[in-house]
């Protein structure tokens, strides 16, 4: 029988034994401590109110049981891995009388010291020993004086050993020490994510949730991870505390062990409290949905009012996720999920996150004066509005660069364009137009985004007209489209006059009927902008659409009504003007609507 170290002095017989019997125990390599030698040490330490300290090695043996006084523990040097980026390969468990379960100073120096895969403090309760609570901390890398990092967590209570998976944590905790590592050069690569999602209640048969996890895929890989596997559960509803089942949550850490996972994935959004369980489950970075979308959206935005857009949706996310100190990795180490657009990091407190949010308003608020000047200005000046909408990567910036001659940047990627972009187009009856590419749709588009992007959206709203590009070479190009119109309703632009392109034709089967049932299908076009096929009608179709805001027409005005003539060049776009015998005569380009106060003045036969 291995003896009991430290301050045994004083301790009876069958305290010591009991003390001995730890070492017989073992516990489950992925876990923390077993709740039954936590429980174990808490009685201990309330009986006799001394600190008790265990040391145990990834297979769970324990490796040494001693004993300190009400304030001390001897922490003995124990052999381990000292390797370059590694962790020793063994954990210290402590209890600390009175209930509190901070580590100290002398704990967390330990920690640092040795290089312990894990620093944990139990803080035993004295009247009911076995309702302890716990923290721990781990080493996250060095600072800039080559000194280790620590960070802590907690406080747990202990139905949380039996969901917390070890192994990932200290994986974690070892590729940040890499990270970091002055004399380790760590090979650059993606983040290994595996992706989940949750089939529950009643599914719409068209977007089923394979596809809704590929798309999932899909975004996952334009944030720059290496999707390795893609999970599926059904269940009547989400669980409550871990959206998915906890036998799920505990097959899903051990492939993450298994397969190095550093980042897993959720097709929905997830509580603050469910993501905090999960990562605390499976030990390493937990995303959703909402922060996927947000992080690339962070990596697109290059403008200045793009930026603070993204910012913004990310406080808002952000900040119900602040609440309390639980285990969250998504802080630590950077990567996918934590990127912001601008070079200062985002403050954790909850007052600072308000100011800065209430500032960030203040800001896109003054861009949007700005856009409604510029707005006004085009009206007044008869300059009709187009704007590009549809599906992200549905082939928008293709279209712009086609049609205006640009060279905006375009990729197969999902969400490629972010920040609007605005284009001269030239019309086939020599008037011009502005074109606007706007950002991509997608299903269940994060409602932070719409609303921090709600200015750039109101160029949608000021359109004269909206053409919705659909790629018709996706299997649910319907699906798609019924998401555009969603989030239109959502800002209100419903009722604009709307022209569907259906794009990438190119890509169709040339003997599957599709074609020729999109071109039979009113206020619709048939086009492939790559391919530059069916432009030159989407042209004449724009064109026709436009001439129904503004109806250019020849006016005479007589001498006596002078007053009338100047104020046509407030109300409209003046083209040419002769002083002829009867009067001035004009020809000017008027909006529809104002035709009628002007009729008694057109020449006939003009418009």
């Amino acid at each position: 029988m291995k003896e009991v170290l430290g301050n045994a002095e004083g301790l009876r017989n069958n305290t010591i034994a009991i003390l001995e019997q730890l070492y017989q125990l073992r516990v489950p390599p992925w876990q923390l401590v077993s709740p039954e030698i936590a429980i174990q040490m808490a009685k201990i330490t309330s009986a006799i109110n001394r600190e008790i300290n265990i040391f145990l090695d990834r297979k769970g043996t324990v490796l040494s049981v001693s004993v300190g006084d009400s304030n001390t523990v001897t922490l003995p040097n124990l052999p381990g891995r000292r390797g370059s980026g590694r962790l020793s390969g063994i954990r210290c468990i402590h209890t600390h009388p009175g209930g509190n379960s901070q580590l100290s100073g002398i704990d967390l120096s330990a920690l640092r010291n040795h290089k312990y895969d894990l620093m944990a403090a139990i803080g035993v309760n004295d009247e009911k020993p076995e309702e302890f609570v716990f923290n721990f901390a781990i080493i996250t890398g060095k600072d800039g004086n080559g000194q280790y990092t620590v960070q802590e967590y907690g406080v747990f209570k202990p139905d949380v050993l039996e969901t917390m998976f070890l192994p990932n944590i200290i994986s974690s905790a070892e590729k940040l020490l890499a990270a970091t590592d002055d004399n380790q050069k760590l090979e650059q690569r993606p983040e290994r994510t595996m992706l989940v999602s949750l089939e529950y209640g009643k599914q719409d048969r068209m977007w089923t949730s394979e596809d809704s996890l590929e798309e999932l895929r899909q975004l996952a890989e334009t944030a720059g991870a290496e999707v390795i596997a893609k999970f599926l559960q059904k269940r009547p509803k989400p669980d409550p505390g871990f959206f998915i089942g906890r036998g799920k949550v505990r097959d899903l850490a051990l492939y993450a062990q298994q397969e190095d996972i550093d980042l897993c994935v959720f097709d929905e959004e997830l509580s603050p409290a469910q993501q905090r369980n999960l990562e605390q489950a499976l030990g390493i970075k937990v995303l959703d949905r909402t922060a996927l979308i947000l992080d690339i959206f962070a990596q697109r935005a290059q403008t200045n009012e793009g930026k603070l857009q993204v910012e913004l949706a990310q406080l808002q996310y952000t900040l119900p996720r602040i609440m309390g100190q639980g285990l969250s990795l998504s802080r630590l180490g950077g990567g996918i999920g934590t990127r912001g657009p601008g070079e200062t990091k985002l403050e954790t407190d909850r007052r600072m996150i308000r100011d800065r949010i209430a500032y960030i308003k203040g800001c896109i608020d003054k861009v949007q004066n700005v856009r409604k000047l510029h707005r006004s200005y085009r009206n007044k000046n008869q300059v009709p509005s187009v704007s590009l909408i549809g599906y992200t990567n549905a082939g928008k910036s293709t279209l712009l660069n086609v049609l205006t001659n640009s060279d905006v940047y375009e990729k197969d990627q999902l969400f490629a364009t972010l920040d609007p972009t605005t284009r001269q187009l030239n019309l086939p009856d020599k008037r011009q137009a502005i074109l606007t590419d706007t950002v991509g749709f997608i299903q269940r588009l994060p409602h932070q985004l719409i609303a921090a992007f709600k200015s750039t959206l109101e160029e949608t709203l000021d359109a004269d007209l909206l053409v919705h590009v659909i790629d018709v070479s996706h299997p649910l190009y319907k699906e798609q489209s019924e998401a555009v119109y969603r989030v239109l309703q959502e800002v209100g632009a419903q009722d604009k006059p709307v022209l569907s392109v259906f794009n990438k034709i190119d890509k169709l089967p040339q003997d599957s009927g599709l074609l020729e049932q999109l071109r039979a299908i009113p206020e619709s076009v048939c086009i492939s902008a790559k391919k530059q096929i069916g432009l030159e009608t989407l042209l004449a179709v724009i064109t026709e659409k436009l001439k129904l805001k503004s109806i250019e027409v020849t006016l005479l005005i007589p001498y006596s009504d002078s007053g009338a003539a100047a104020k046509l060049f407030e109300e409209g776009t003046v083209l040419s003007q002769d002083y002829e015998a009867e009067g001035i005569k004009i020809t000017v380009r008027l909006q529809a609507s104002d035709i009628g106060r002007w009729e008694k003045f057109i020449v006939k036969g003009s418009n």
